[in-house]
């Protein structure tokens, strides 16, 4: 059987969670057979390599010439300090602290040209902030190595071909699959372990690209589906996915299973979930992808499938977003008038504003929608201009703002399919005095979304959290 697991930052933060991964891995490996590990850059708080990496190349970028050396020297210090922690002077240290030292006098390198040139393009931000991954497979395959077992650090710009979309480039599949057969089932063959580099991959070309948002979680999917493996583990510092967010409900609790939906639910309505474009390659090779804690591995986590029993509707999860504002355009001019949405809409695109919601009155007097609330402005104004004879003539009456809301979203298969499930969270709800705003139901048949004062948002996920759990 093959299993692909892929390690967050701080799994691979310290010497000390290098030592546990690697015990991780080879237990994985007695079970499994073949195993290939694909790791992030470290990242212990409050120090992550990739943000020190990004934070040098915007620096040199705006002029300053000597913080991304200071930088460079933070960056040696974090991966030597591991280094001194791992490996024995008879064995490899001294070569890897080489390798270490080549990264890190690139880095300094590219920035020192960023800082000159005063140009900091896309591709040039790709070749910068990939770094990270690159030093820590070295340090991890190294380790491996020097415990006995045949290890080998690669650069997923060897197996994953991209498009180039830098900063959130596209895998190319066939491609892929191709050079990572070729690569790894070497390999897997001869009982190697590969440690492979998350988060980046190459054009045809050769040119370093970086995956975008869930990068490294992305990128274990990508190879997941290359070799055909049996399963895909993301360890991270979780117990899988919650119930709710722990810092608003202190009882919430992993959940064993969860379907591609609904964790795209979860994933847009601001819960702490993978991206639903990191999922798509396993669940549609029907790979099933765990979500483990690498600091309680006993812990079964939460496995994400293409498709699971109902349980009648039951709730598994309630999550929220803050920091949104509802935008209102309503008169009693609007009623039958085609194209009212498709203009209020088409406005809002053109200001490259992400709409979150929409619900819209039956009698087609209004239409109130939700977006960042840092746009929400922009949006008024807009639309103001869009529908400036409109509002002239009072067929639109208004288009107003309401700010400091959120969106509360419950989340479970089948649920609006079955009875009784809006009415449990509304009496809740009511129950509190949590008064619902808006409310707005999708038709992928896995979500209620309400609308709710921001003031209200802790109470409201806590007892509709407590329809869960009962």
């Amino acid at each position: 059987m093959a299993l692909v697991m892929k390690f967050g930052g701080t799994s691979v933060g310290s010497a000390e969670a290098m030592r546990e991964t690697a015990d991780l891995i080879l237990q994985a490996r007695d079970t499994w057979g073949d195993v290939a590990a694909i790791a992030s850059a470290m990242g212990s708080k409050p120090v992550k390599v990739t943000d020190l990496l990004l934070q040098g190349a915007h620096t040199a970028y705006q002029g300053d010439g000597d913080t991304y050396r200071r930088l460079a020297r933070q960056l040696r210090d974090i991966h030597y300090e591991a280094i001194d922690g791992l490996l024995s002077p008879e064995g490899e240290r001294q070569v890897v602290l080489a390798e270490m030292e080549r990264f890190v006098s690139r880095y300094a390198s590219l920035c020192g040209a960023v800082n000159v040139l005063g140009e900091l393009t896309p591709r040039a931000l790709d070749a910068i902030s990939g770094m990270g991954e690159q030093m820590s497979v070295r340090i991890l395959a190294a380790y491996l190595r020097e415990l006995g077992y045949e290890a080998e650090a690669i650069d997923a710009t060897e197996l994953i071909v991209t498009d180039a979309n830098f900063q959130s480039a596209n895998p190319l599949t066939a491609e892929t699959r191709a050079r990572t057969t070729a690569r790894l089932g070497t390999l897997l063959e001869r009982g190697a372990i590969p440690i492979v580099t998350g988060f980046i991959g190459a054009t045809t070309d050769g040119v370093t690209t970086t995956l975008g948002r869930g990068g490294s979680d992305f990128s274990a999917a990508i190879l997941g589906q290359a070799v055909d493996a049996d399963e895909v583990w993301i360890w991270t510092d979780v117990d899988g996915v919650m119930s709710a967010d722990p810092r608003l409900v202190p009882g919430a609790v992993s959940i064993p299973t969860l379907t591609y939906r609904e964790v795209s639910e979860l994933a847009y309505y601001g819960a702490r979930v993978l991206h639903p474009k990191t999922m798509r390659p396993c669940v549609e090779n029907g790979i099933p992808l765990r979500i483990k804690n690498t600091f309680n591995p006993t812990h079964p986590g939460t496995v994400i499938v293409d498709e699971a029993p109902e349980l009648n509707g039951a709730l598994k999860a309630v999550t929220a977003i803050k920091g949104v504002a509802m935008i209102n355009v309503e008169g009693k001019g609007m009623i039958g008038v085609p194209g009212i949405a498709a203009r209020t809409f088409g406005a809002v695109a053109r200001l490259d504003v992400s709409v979150l919601l929409i619900t819209q009155a039956s009698s087609e007097q209004s239409i109130c929608f939700i977006v960042p609330e840092a746009s929400a402005p922009a949006v008024v104004a807009g639309l103001e201009a869009e529908f400036a004879a409109e509002l002239q003539r009072r067929d639109i009456e208004r288009v107003w703002l309401r700010d400091a809301v959120a969106i509360v979203t419950i989340v479970g298969a089948g649920i609006q399919t079955t009875p009784g499930i809006a009415g449990r969270v509304f009496s809740a709800l009511g129950q509190h005095r949590v008064n619902v705003i808006a409310i707005a139901q999708g038709s992928s048949e896995c979500s209620i979304s309400l609308v709710v004062a921001a003031e209200d948002v802790g109470r409201a996920v806590e007892h509709i959290h407590g329809l869960i759990v009962r």
